[in-house]
């Protein structure tokens, strides 16, 4: 079994973390918008984009919304997670958000 990782932070310095910048509904859709762009094609950063918002938001409150178990968001919505379609429908639509295709410019 391998070790974890221990990061030494420099005093002065904290761990950044995407929930600190996640503050407003421009934020999130910004946030996304780029998450969209720069993923590889297999969807991973995308899930943990939206895994990022829905927890800026409150998970528990997303569950209620979408009517999806709090620990299967959780799971689905992580960067290797493999949600359903159904899933990242409801949790757009839970989240206020919604998609969009364009063509490829």
């Amino acid at each position: 079994m391998e070790k974890p990782l221990t990061i030494n932070i420099p005093e002065g310095f904290s761990r950044w973390n995407v929930l600190d910048h996640l503050r407003t509904e421009e934020d999130m859709q910004l946030y996304l918008e780029a998450c969209m762009e720069e993923d590889e094609g297999d969807g991973r950063l995308i899930n943990a984009a939206l895994g990022d918002i829905a927890r800026a938001r409150g998970m528990t409150q997303l569950a209620r919304d979408t009517g999806l178990a709090r620990e299967g968001l959780y799971k689905a919505l992580s960067a290797d997670g493999n949600p359903e379609f159904s899933t990242i429908l409801k949790v757009t639509r839970a989240l206020g958000l919604k998609l969009t295709f364009s063509p490829v410019t």
